[in-house]
């Protein structure tokens, strides 16, 4: 018998091509965590070589020229393995994640998920779930870091129960969750953080000068809009066309939740867990309307302060909200009989973590070394002088601004950390050539948000990873950052764009906020 012929396979375009070759590369990488190992060996051996050099830039935090410090010496290889232990438990996601999943874990065993999920979807069109996804997304940032452990996971669940790709579900969700951090149509406590390195650094210029905590409100919540019609572009005609192609689910994973069939005993658990759930959103919220209220900063009484114990507590609350209504949506369906069964959920979640500590374990080493050395800060303190020494005009000065920030991001994960570091410096240069704090603190916002989904030394992005292998075991660092390229690219560049033309129209960026500074 001849055989049959096979047609070839249609030919891919570009970007598919393009998308193929970071993904293959990237997967040629170490693990991860033998990355963060490889890289915690180069920051030891940069900082020996640059350490003898006098620099004369000006570290912006101590007033003094900036130096490196040799992590190589005998007293700081002593001090690195002696606090190595206090190092890894205090890695500030550990604890965020851990702590997390374990109420997660419960409500996800239980099944008060895959019921919640199911009634979503029967009201939902399957058109809808990626703008859906995304808003969720945004908005959890108001929840600080539940994004990361809660929204992206239920992104591939929903994807996957819907009957389309999983990966897309968690591509959309991690978009809105980390590529859109600065787009929120709710103030979140990143509002005031960030207030607090700007005003000060203002204030070197016009010791005068107040910055209002939402001096970007209008600015990011309108950009909601547009980072949600972008990730819903890019998901559904970029991504999940070319995972549907080249990246098949694996036989072995979950099985997706039967969307057709609900039981009785499902229904009346979901309404009582949600009812609990309710019920104790509405007791927080009554706890947290007295003005003397324990969850109020002592000192100003505000809710949306760092120091308010309500905003140190977002963790816990998530554990207790979730853990609270999956105990009664397991005992209500049948699922927990006994203590035991409870514990066992939480043992499954924390087994399902066993990943993400081993590499959680030699990240903390990294991120402490890279930011001990001071390399993160000469980075920041060089490239902020070259941009000054350009002298261009004030639009193309803020997409330098945008840009450089972006850069910055692969190197210095945290907001709050680059923007202590970089606010002394953009803020009174860009005041002197007559643009406003106001506006530079947007300029950061967008290049910090936009490459947040193409590191992998953001703490976050194993643990994403981790997500992605429940439905495709090969899932490496390639993998994540051929999916987030895109978004990343065109939500840099689009972004951009957008701001210029918020500035162009005259559009107030948020309360008491300016676009210009008088120069002296």
């Amino acid at each position: 018998m001849q055989p049959v012929p096979t047609s070839p396979p249609p030919p891919q375009s570009l970007v598919h091509r393009l998308l193929g070759g970071i993904e293959r590369v990237g997967n040629k990488l170490p693990d991860p965590s033998m990355l963060f190992l490889l890289s915690l060996f180069v920051v030891w051996a940069l900082s020996a070589l640059l350490a003898p050099i006098q620099f004369a830039d000006i570290d912006p935090r101590s007033g003094d020229p900036i130096r490196v410090i040799n992590l190589l010496t005998g007293p700081q290889l002593a001090s690195f393995m002696s606090n190595m232990v206090s190092i890894f438990t205090g890695f500030a996601p550990l604890g965020v994640v851990l702590v997390a999943m374990l109420g997660v874990g419960v409500a996800d065993e239980a099944g008060y998920f895959n019921t919640s999920i199911k009634l979503l979807l029967s009201k939902t069109s399957s058109l809808f779930l990626t703008p859906a996804v995304v808003f969720v997304g945004l908005i959890s940032h108001s929840a600080i870091d539940a994004g990361y452990v809660l929204v992206i996971p239920l992104g591939g669940i929903i994807f996957y129960a819907a009957g389309r790709h999983p990966l897309a579900g968690i591509a959309a969700a991690f978009a809105g969750v980390s590529g859109g951090f600065s787009a929120n149509p709710v103030p979140s406590a990143l509002d005031p953080l960030l207030q607090g390195f700007t005003q000060p650094a203002a204030q070197l210029v016009s010791p005068e000068m107040l910055v209002n905590p939402l001096n970007n409100y209008f600015f990011t919540a309108t950009s909601s809009v547009l980072i949600i019609a972008l990730a819903w572009f890019i998901t559904d005609r970029i991504i999940e066309p070319r995972l549907n192609v080249t990246t098949p689910v694996d036989g072995e994973a979950e099985a997706a939740p039967d969307m057709a069939t609900f039981e009785p005993r499902e229904r009346a658990a979901f309404w009582w867990a949600t009812a609990v759930l309710v019920a104790g959103l509405g007791i927080l919220v009554l706890t947290l309307i007295p003005e003397d209220s324990a969850f109020r900063d002592p000192t100003t009484g505000s809710l949306n302060s760092f120091s308010a114990p309500i905003m140190q507590s977002i963790v816990p609350l998530i554990f207790l909200l979730f853990l609270i209504p999956g105990v009664v949506y397991g005992y209500v369906s049948g699922r927990f009989e006994s203590s035991k069964d409870m514990v066992d959920a939480m043992t499954k979640a924390m087994e399902g973590m066993a990943y993400y500590i081993v590499m959680a374990f030699f990240c903390a080493l990294f991120v402490h070394a890279f930011g001990a050395s001071n390399i993160g800060a000469l980075l920041a303190v060089k490239g902020a002088a070259f941009l000054q020494a350009l002298a261009l005009p004030g639009g193309v000065t803020i997409v330098g601004i945008v840009f450089l920030t972006a850069f910055v991001n692969l190197f210095v994960g945290s907001a709050s950390a680059k923007w202590a570091l970089l606010a002394p410096i953009f803020v009174p240069v860009l005041m002197q050539v007559g643009i406003s704090p106001d506006l530079t603190q947007a300029a950061y916002r967008v290049g910090d948000s936009s490459s947040n989904i193409i590191t992998p030394l953001m703490p976050y992005f194993p643990l994403v990873v981790v997500y992605c292998q429940r439905y495709v075991k090969s899932t490496g660092i390639g993998t994540l950052t051929s999916l987030m390229i895109p978004y990343s690219v065109t939500f840099l560049v689009a972004w951009s764009a957008f701001l210029l033309l918020y500035w162009t129209l005259g559009v107030p960026l948020g309360l008491g906020a300016s676009y210009g500074y008088p120069v002296p």
